[in-house]
């Protein structure tokens, strides 16, 4: 269940509805936390955190600031492709999560999500318009929306690709290393990276069975 459509009354009917034993949260939205507990009642609720069983060490200076939503990725990543291993996330934000050979996580990077970035130009610059994003034509725009386009995708192919080199550079130079991508540009974005070797649209959703389970 995503956070824009969670309330009271849509919670309370999806429990209703099934035979519910126990609901696994991956929150990053603290204030829908209280609305959960509340419906919830009786219904167990596993809070993934960095405490809870997920199939992979945490090795970071801060374990409890780490979204809920890269854990989820990186419990999922370990269990379905191996390690080392990072997930790309494409959501609000752009997520790069790392899970080390010893399947220890060990950070990442965060940067703006594309979404943010076209809407960002919409509401800043008053003859730009909003953009449907897809894949250009070409690189060259013939028209303002086309050249939106190209610096969009193209522009965001190259800030992905620059990352996952770095990271590589920095830790994983001589090994085998499993990209994975994941979120709502994915498809677009990473099916025409060579260096991510699957995209996989609900990984997080993977995440959340998988430590469910190691949880039980």
């Amino acid at each position: 269940m995503v956070t824009n459509k969670l309330s009271s009354s849509v919670f309370s009917r999806f429990l209703g509805q099934r035979r519910v034993q126990k609901v696994v949260v991956s929150s990053v939205v603290p204030k829908k936390n209280r609305t959960i507990s509340k419906v919830a009642g009786k219904t167990r609720v596993l809070w993934l955190n960095s405490t809870v069983k997920l199939g992979v060490g945490i090795d970071y200076p801060a374990p409890e600031t780490i979204g809920a939503d890269r854990l989820a990725n990186a419990a999922a990543v370990a269990a379905l492709y191996g390690c080392p291993a990072i997930v790309v996330d494409f959501g609000t934000a752009v997520t790069f999560d790392i899970v080390s050979a010893r399947r220890n996580y060990i950070g990442g990077v965060i940067a703006p999500g594309l979404e943010a970035m076209t809407n960002f130009l919409y509401q800043r610059t008053a003859l730009l318009p909003k953009l449907s994003l897809k894949e250009p034509g070409r690189a060259i725009g013939r028209s303002t929306i086309d050249a939106m386009l190209s610096g969009a995708v193209f522009g965001y192919r190259g800030l992905v690709r620059e990352i996952l080199t770095r990271i590589r550079a920095e830790r994983f130079s001589r090994r085998k290393l499993y990209v994975v991508a994941t979120g709502g540009y994915a498809r677009l974005i990473a099916a025409q990276l060579p260096e991510i070797i699957a995209v996989c649209p609900h990984l997080t959703l993977e995440g959340l069975r998988i430590v469910a389970n190691l949880n039980s």
